[in-house]
Parts: C-alpha cells; structure tokens; sequence
C-alpha cells in the first residue's frame, strides 16, 4: 500500500559519486601486467564465498565474480533496471544506465542522462553492505533503489546467501498523480562462469608472478531456458541452463528475479527476448505504456543464440504518497571447481540442498525475511555511524571496505567434519591469485576477527594443517631465478593454494620469492593464533590445542635460521618478508620485533594450555595425528617455554644493541642502511596489543614512532599521500628508483594509524587514516582498494586484502569488541 512517509533517509557517511559523472584523472596501474578495470566500480552484491555481482555509479552491472576466485568485469547491458513515468499526459522511460552499450546492442531503448558538472541527474552512494541510487532532475517521481544483500556479523548463515535484494522506493511530491512502471531485465548467464581452458597453463608474469590462463564461457548460452513462476504473492522468472546433471557442475544451477505482488500493481512478464538485437520486443510496449507484451515461452536458446527474461510492476502514486517495490535476484551455482576434479560445495547448499535449483526457495528466503535483514543492518551500522569519536570518512571506510570480503574471489566451502561451519579463505588480490597470504591477513584479518571470529578461527587453523606437510615439486623463483621446493616441511606457509589447484591442500601457490625461507611467517601463524584466542574471550582452548603442534614446530623451523646462534633468526639478503621485493640483511627491526613477539605470544598460549589441558584422545578425530599429542605433553610443553625463554632474553637485549641508533631502530644490522622503515615496530604493537610485554623500550617506541609519522609521512610529499614504507629521515628516498620503499601500502598505513593510537598519538593516527581513505575513494580506487599507490598518481594490486586493516584502527577505540 501507499503511505504519505517521503523517501527513507541515507546515512550522511556513504561514499558518493554523482550518478555517470565522468572521472577526471583516476588513477592507473603502476605496471602494464596488474589489472587496471577503471574506475567503475560499485559496490558489490552476494553473500561470501557464493559469487558476487557488482553495480557501478553508472547504474551497469559490470563484475562478475561468479566462478570462485576469478575476476570477469564486463558491462551486460541486458541486465538492468528501466522506469516509465507518465503524469500530465507525458511520457518518459529510461534504462537506468548512463553508458549505452558500445557494441550497438539494445539501440532501441532510451538510456538515461549522465550527471555533469554542472547539472546532477543523481546520487550514487554506498555504506557496504547497503547501496542506493537516487535519481534526481529527470523523472517528475522522487525515486531511490537501495540494494543489500544479508551481510551481518556473527551470522554464518544469513552471510552465505546468493542473493541481492534491491527495494525501490517511489515518492510523488506533486499535485498530480504519477504512474510509474519499474522493468528489471536479465540475461540468462547459467554455464557461463566457469574455466572454458580444463588445463590451464601457469606461467610467470613479468613481475615474477605466476599467473594461470582463465577464460570463462561468457556469451555461451546455447540450452538455456526461462520460465515464469506464480507462486501465492510471488512472481518471477527463473533461468536455467540446458546441461544439470544430478551432480551439478561448475557453473551449473539457475538464477532467478522475483516481485511480490498485491491488487494495487499490474505486472508484466517476458521469458524470451533478445537481450543482443535491438530491444524492440520489450522496449516499444514498455517505453509506450509501462508495461510488456506478455511472452511465457520456454523454448532453450539454440547455438549462438542469447535469450534473456523481463518483469516489470506498474502502479499510480497519489499525490504526497509513497510505495515501496521490492525486487529480488537469486542466483544458484553450487559447485565451485578448482583443478579438473577437484571441487566443493558452497556453504549456502548447507542451508538451500546442493542440486542447482534452488533460485526460488532463496527468493521465497527474501521475499520473507529482507525486511529483518535491512533493519538488523541498519542496528548494527549505527552502532558505529553515531560514535563521536569517528569521522565520517572513517566511518565510511570501515563499512566500505569490508567489500573484499563479498568480492574478494572467496571461498567458503560447506561444513565437513573439519570446520562445522565449512572452510573459508579470501584471496591476497585478483593479481596475486592465491588464499588467505599469511602476511597479509596478520593486518587484513581485524575486521573478521571481529566480526565473524569462526571463520578467522577456520582460516588459522587451515594454517595449522598445512604446516607439518610438505611437498618437493620443484619450482624456479621468479625474483632471482633460484631453485627452491615448493614447500618445506614444518615451513610456515605463505598461503592457503589458489583457485586453480586445490586450497587447503596445496599451499604456497607464489614463487616470486621461496617463501619457505620467510622469517615473518611463523610469526605471524603464532601471533594470529593468541591474538583469535585472547581477543574472542581467551577461553577457546580447543582452538589452542589445535594450533599448539604447529606452532611449536614452525617456531624450531624459523630458529635454524639463527645461524650464529645469538637469539635472532637472520634475515638472508633476499627479500624474505612481506616487503617481498626490498632486501634485508641479518637482524631486521621488522622480522626481530615480530619474533621477539611471537615467543612471548607462544609462552603465553604454553601456559593457557597447561592450565587447561586437552581431553584424553582429543587428537583422534581432528586435525593431527595422534602421534603429535606428545608435544602437548605437560613435560614437554614446560621445556619448550624455558626455551622460549633464554631466546627471548637473548634477542631482547642483542636486538637494541644491533638496531637501535638513538632516534629509530635501523631496518636491519649488516646493509648499513640508513632508511627509516614506517612498519618497524610491528612486534611492538602486536606486543602491547596482546597485553605482553614490551619488546623494546616505551621511550624507544615513542621516539621510532614520531620519527615514522614525520620522516615517512608528513615529509612524503607533504602528508598528501600517506606514509610510504621507507625514506631517509629527512624525507627524500635511499633510491629514487625503489618499488617498495616508495609506495604508500594502505594496509600498513591503516595498521600504523592503529600503532599510533595505541601509543596515544590519536591526533596523528587519524590524520594518517583519512589520508589514505581519501587517497583511495577521491581517486577512483573504490571497491578496488589496491596494496599500494604512489605520489604520481598510480596503484599496485586493486581488490587487496590487507586494507582491512582499517578494523585494527575501530578495534583500539573499542578494545576489540
């Protein structure tokens, strides 16, 4: 029914962009090998790890991450929403797209005008997982779509779900009355996302990368069909593909588009047209009168041909009324295929069955429960959006970029007797195609540590299995062309596998460099492992038992590195860290700080579990073999933390004599170099952060810290960019031609805002956050975050995982809760 309320407010803290209005110098790639979509890109739509669909401010829908772990960004003209209004005796309708299909497709319809300037046609604005479009200056109705899916912490059910609900609001402000007709149309794209190439070819990019070959099957629809469902108040079409066993493969299922209808709406159907001709079949009735010739014809498409569905709802607003119209869009492809053969359920098949038809029972879900979704969404974003403590910009970003986590080539597998609630895993970035990168998420990893706890837990305890494996294909390493094996037994892996292997399986996918030679990696395994513990009530002590054995043996691992024997594993001269292409040398301030932290974290998780030791047979059923139980043996455990012990002793002192120089610690003892590194005290903050004791002294803290803030930061090109990774301490560069001591890395950035908070610098951690944020949403960088950008305007490694660490920065406001 019509109520006389105007449209529903938008928070104030969106990111917005005038709906079409053109880019004026975007930033661009920094290397012609990375990937570079442009700046069109909108909030994406879906739940984890089921495939999501993305929707530019200019109104196209243009990513297309159906295929587990894959990247296809591409406009589909045919998918896409149109209004006809009449008042007054005239008539207008527009496709609600500002970019007319390049290829000549679809040149009957009338395409809507882009903003300019000088003259707004509409606001885009987004608030993840929330997004509208408000159309302003063209249609005589006040109009706004808004667009959610189910995306709310600690909900590891609703977060699985397929589906986009987009609920358009109509408002008539005149004197007159309006009829207005909104079309929702959609290509049948089943079959389409999945690897056309069985045997890929894995080669090694330019940058030393390996890249595997990926093409999807886009525009091949020969055997789908479309058919029209009346079911109660519900209306829709579903679209199926021609080949579903009863096993379905990758990219098998069905998609479907939903209204709910009452006696106060007409609707229109069509379930076949031709979504790459003209667009005369439904675009003559519905521009002439809102409406469609109606066409329930099921006929699958032959070869070469495309087909495609339509529903349109037609209704009059009084004046000073407003109706809401709810459209759904549900997609079912259960099956995400990693090499020929191997493959998984999605985690939504535990809730909806695992045969591919399914589109309807999730637009019944919908249809029932958005109402409840969007309000409990909007609970929990107030909850942040009315603290006085934030910004609005902070505010913004932290909603925002939890978008990798929709769109981040995820995974999330169905429950098996390993994880209850499936396996999970988000990739590094679209360039570097590999899950969960170890050094990454010990930034990228805040914001599901605190919002959904037990995939973080499932992630760090695929870690935890992976370690005691080991695999010796050999491999060439694209950084020096050295040999290596792929993975060392007990080594601390780099990564979780990628998309076109087997994840959780085979691990360490990258060879730019050996990561078996890392010394940051068991840090950051033993550090992940108390921070989850400690952070999410210090009393899950299965988890800890779980993560023990591995820890233990990835620490004696990293400790063979510790060639001279004084405490410290030394860093080789080949970049060996997450800084994968800027050398060290001996002891590091970084790798040494996080070791020194890391053994303390281990002490502190040896003495939780001699207080709480496993059950008898607790090993039987799970990740280990029983056999390594005795390393949670009391005996065994009370010698390891002495051990841990004289280390760490040893290190502390050996680590200020080496390394400190009165003003800052020195990136590491034997290059000499006199570079101040912005991430030098990580250890440091993961110490305090954990309730450890310090690793070095407070007053050397502070001192390292301010000099960061000054020399990296506010020297760099006058505070305009953000910290970059390293610069002498007046500001100018070691080496004008340096990769990554020149770049702003915007993970480390927001996880140095969180540093300098912690140490009470709330002022300058603030000022260094916005920065960045602004850097990334004034710049065409939105829902691409990249690793990396530069001060001449360019970016590394869009849709990256380590901004997240935006969270670390709400979590030292909040303690992590």
């Amino acid at each position: 029914m019509t109520t006389p309320s105007t449209p529903p407010p938008i928070p104030p803290q969106t990111w917005q962009r005038p709906i079409g209005l053109d880019w004026d110098k975007p930033y661009t790639v920094r290397y012609g090998s990375n990937l570079d979509d442009g700046p069109w890109h909108g909030m994406p739509l879906g739940g984890f790890g089921a495939g999501c669909i993305g929707r530019s401010p200019r109104g196209d829908f243009d990513l297309w991450h159906l295929d587990g772990g894959e990247h296809t960004f591409q406009s589909l003209p045919a998918c896409q929403f149109s209004v006809f209004e009449e008042t007054q005796g005239k008539r207008q309708a527009y496709a609600l797209c500002t970019e007319p299909p390049s290829d000549g497709s679809l040149n009957s319809w009338q395409w809507y005008p882009a903003s300019t300037e000088e003259t707004s046609t509409g606001i885009y604005h987004a608030l993840y997982p929330r997004s509208w479009f408000v159309y302003q200056n063209v249609f005589k109705a006040q109009l706004t779509c808004e667009q959610f899916s189910p995306i709310l912490p600690g909900k590891y059910q609703e977060c699985s779900y397929p589906i986009a609900i987009f609920e358009w609001t109509a408002y008539n402000p005149t004197d007159e009355p309006i009829t207005l007709s909104i079309l929702l149309t959609w290509e049948n794209v089943v079959g389409w996302f999945t690897n056309a190439i069985k045997s890929p070819t894995v080669k090694v990019r330019d940058d030393g990368s390996p890249v595997y070959e990926y093409q999807s099957k886009w525009g091949q629809s020969q055997g789908n069909s479309n058919r029209y469902v009346e079911d109660f108040h519900r209306i829709g079409c579903i679209m199926a593909g021609g080949h579903l066993g009863e096993v379905p493969q990758e990219g098998e299922g069905e998609m479907a588009i939903a209204i709910a209808t009452n006696p106060f709406l007409d609707t229109f159907k069509n379930t076949r047209w031709n979504p790459t001709g003209s667009g005369k079949e439904v675009w003559e009735q519905f521009s002439r009168d809102g409406s469609l010739l109606d066409c329930t014809d099921e006929t699958p498409a032959a070869k070469g041909e495309r087909i495609g569905v339509a529903l349109a709802v037609r209704f009059t607003l009084p004046p000073g009324k407003t109706r809401k119209i709810p459209f759904i869009l549900a997609w079912d492809f259960p099956v995400t295929e990693f090499a020929a053969g191997v493959w998984e359920y999605r985690r939504y098949t535990d809730f909806f069955g695992r045969h591919g038809k399914n589109s309807w029972s999730m637009i019944r879900t919908a249809l029932k429960h958005s109402d409840m979704w969007r309000e409990n969404i909007i609970t929990w974003q107030d909850s942040i959006l009315g603290r006085e403590d934030l910004s609005d910009s902070v505010k913004m970003a932290l909603f925002n970029e939890l978008y990798i986590l929709t769109d981040g080539g995820t995974l999330w597998t169905a429950q098996d007797a390993e994880e209850p609630r499936g396996k999970f895993a988000v990739l590094e970035c679209i360039d570097y195609r590999w899950y969960e990168s170890l050094d990454v998420r010990l930034y990228g990893s805040f914001a599901l540590l605190m919002l959904w706890p037990e995939l973080e837990k499932s992630v760090m305890r695929g870690f935890a299995r992976a370690i005691p494996t080991g695999d010796d294909t050999p491999r060439i390493i694209g950084y020096n062309q050295a040999a290596a094996v792929r993975k060392v037994t007990d080594a601390t892996p780099h990564d979780l596998g990628a998309p076109n292997e087997h994840p959780w399986v085979k691990t360490n996918y990258t060879s730019y460099q050996d990561c078996n030679l890392w010394k940051d990696l068991p840090c950051d395994f033993a550090l992940l492992v108390y921070r989850d513990f400690l952070l999410t009530g210090g009393d899950d002590y299965e988890f800890l038992w779980d993560c023990w054995p591995s820890m233990v043996q990835a620490i004696a691992y990293l400790k063979t590195f510790d060639k001279d024997g004084d405490g410290i594993p030394e860093n080789g001269g080949a970049p060996d860290q997450t800084f994968d292409d800027w050398p060290m040398r001996g002891v590091s301030a970084y790798c040494g700080g996080l070791w020194m932290a890391a053994l303390q974290a281990a002490i502190a998780i040896g003495e939780v579990i001699l207080h709480n030791p496993p059950h008898s047979g607790v090993f039987t059923d799970t990740i280990y073999e029983q056999k390594r139980s005795q390393l949670l043996e009391p005996a065994t455990i009370q010698e390891t933390l002495s051990t841990y012990q004289d280390w760490l002793e040893q290190a502390r002192t050996l680590y200020q004599e080496k390394l400190w120089n009165g003003t800052y610690y020195r990136l590491d003892s034997e290059s000499g170099s006199e570079v101040v590194m912005a991430d030098q005290l990580c250890g440091q903050f993961y110490a305090r952060l954990l309730g450890l004791a310090d690793i070095v002294p407070i007053d050397c803290a502070e001192s390292a810290l301010k000099t960061v803030y000054n020399s990296c930061f506010l020297k760099f090109h006058y505070g305009k960019f953000g910290a970059a990774n390293g610069l002498l301490i007046d500001g100018s560069p070691v080496n004008p031609n340096a990769t990554h001591p020149l770049e702003v890395w915007t993970g480390i950035n927001f996880g140095l805002a969180a540093f300098l908070l912690q140490m009470g610098m709330k002022e300058e951690g603030f000022k260094l956050t916005e920065t960045v944020i602004q850097q990334v949403y004034d710049n065409g960088l939105q829902f691409r975050t990249p690793e990396a950008i530069t001060a001449v305007g360019t970016f590394r490694a869009s849709h990256y995982l380590r901004a997240m660490a935006i969270w670390a920065v709400y979590g030292m406001l909040t303690g992590f809760k």
